[in-house]
């Protein structure tokens, strides 16, 4: 589930050397360019109101006059798969070590009164599954736990936190994902402002929120995906509006949201799998339909997963500075910057600046298409029966 943030993380830290050594290794992919135009036409416009029909979706854990705390994430909905193959594996080294285990009890009371008893077979299975269990283990550390940590021994879920009082918004996610976050309520952009910033249909994917790099405090975007992915745009304007009115209005008028708990229920692992496709499902055909039946057991087991997963989380925890953000007589947490980070990490996203920066000023008019090719003033005669001699043309007449 955090797959998506973490690729987004190591983008803004990648080395230079390694991204020049991709790129030319491989075809350059040509960036859009941004100008500031754009950073402030995207300003203005989530500072509209979107609808007239504000509404979250969830899932949302606080509602209150001052906090409006809500899931986030890209593919939260998603998990499971990683869970299963990182359980396959704890439980194939668990096996060896288990098998290991039981050849050497076997072993030990031989070597202790030794009477002539073959020995061999315990001898070969107890190096074969100690070394199998070993190996797979190193593997499994070296390679293996920075996915399982996807979606097993972490936080349980992505949060983002508004706070209405401070007017700030704090992004709670694992260290290799960027660390726990501090944004400006005035600098955020929405793909649920306006239909030409979302993606095309936005079917399947959550409202998704950015801080241009001149409000983000560290060089770098931040991008952040809140609530359910959604079935039309329409949704994803509701759920924009709801979080708008909320922290420039206030609570009064809006339907107060169901309230989800943190506790690891198990409808919380399977419904999120049809997050987004209920309108799919409904227009689909009756093919369709009953290949999806034939691979409900597939949903089946991928939503087992999910619910490992949650098991094998904890609770996400804020910093008390946070916690008591807006309480009369405590401290308003400090914005992020680069200096929050370790030197080695600032100087990398000091490198890859260049690569988020907006260029100065308005973005230059596309120039309309002209057709090169004349127009024809006269009917012409066409070049076939220009080639024909006359003597030929007046004989085929009649």
């Amino acid at each position: 589930m955090y797959f998506v943030e973490w690729l987004t993380w190591l983008a803004y830290i990648d080395p230079k050397e390694e991204r020049d050594a991709f790129e030319k290794q491989h075809k350059k992919v040509k960036r859009k360019a941004l100008y500031e135009s754009d950073d402030l036409e995207m300003l203005e416009s989530a500072k509209k109101p979107a609808c007239n029909t504000p509404k979250s979706r969830g899932p949302v854990y606080i509602y209150n006059e001052h906090i409006l705390e809500m899931r986030s994430g890209m593919w939260e909905d998603k998990r499971g798969l990683i869970s299963i193959l990182s359980l396959t594996i704890i439980f194939m080294i668990m096996s060896d070590a288990y098998n290991a285990i039981k050849s050497i009890r076997i072993l030990i009371p031989l070597t202790q009164n030794y009477q002539g008893e073959p020995y061999g077979e315990q001898l070969f299975l107890a190096s074969f599954f100690l070394t199998m269990g070993i190996g797979t283990l190193w593997l499994y550390l070296k390679f293996g736990l920075r996915f399982t940590r996807f979606e097993m021994f972490t936080s349980r879920h992505l949060l983002i936190r508004f706070n209405r009082t401070t007017q700030q918004v704090y992004l709670h996610r694992p260290s290799y994902c960027g660390g726990i976050v501090t944004l400006p309520w005035r600098g955020v952009t929405s793909s649920g402002s306006d239909k030409k910033y979302a993606t095309a249909g936005s079917l399947g994917l959550p409202l998704d929120l950015v801080w241009p790099p001149s409000f983000a405090g560290a060089l770098h975007p931040e991008f952040i995906y809140v609530g359910k992915a959604a079935n039309n745009f329409t949704e994803l304007q509701d759920e924009w509006e709801f979080i708008r009115r909320f922290m420039d209005e206030g609570p009064e008028g809006l339907p107060r949201p169901r309230i989800t708990s943190h506790f690891p229920w198990p409808w919380q692992a399977f419904t999120p799998q049809f997050e987004g496709l209920t309108r799919y499902f409904r227009t689909s055909s009756r093919i369709t339909k009953l290949g999806l039946v034939l691979i409900s057991p597939a949903f089946l087991i991928i939503g087992t997963g999910h619910w490992l997963s949650l098991m094998l989380c904890w609770k996400p925890r804020w910093p008390k500075i946070i916690r008591e953000a807006g309480l009369p007589g405590k401290p308003v947490p400090p914005f992020t910057t680069l200096d929050d980070y370790p030197p080695a990490i600032q100087e990398r996203l000091r490198e890859n600046a260049y690569l988020w920066a907006a260029r100065p000023g308005k973005r230059p008019e596309r120039k309309k298409r002209t057709s090169a090719r004349q127009r024809k003033t006269e009917v012409e005669t066409s070049t076939v029966e220009k080639d024909i001699p006359y003597e030929i043309h007046r004989a085929d007449r009649p």
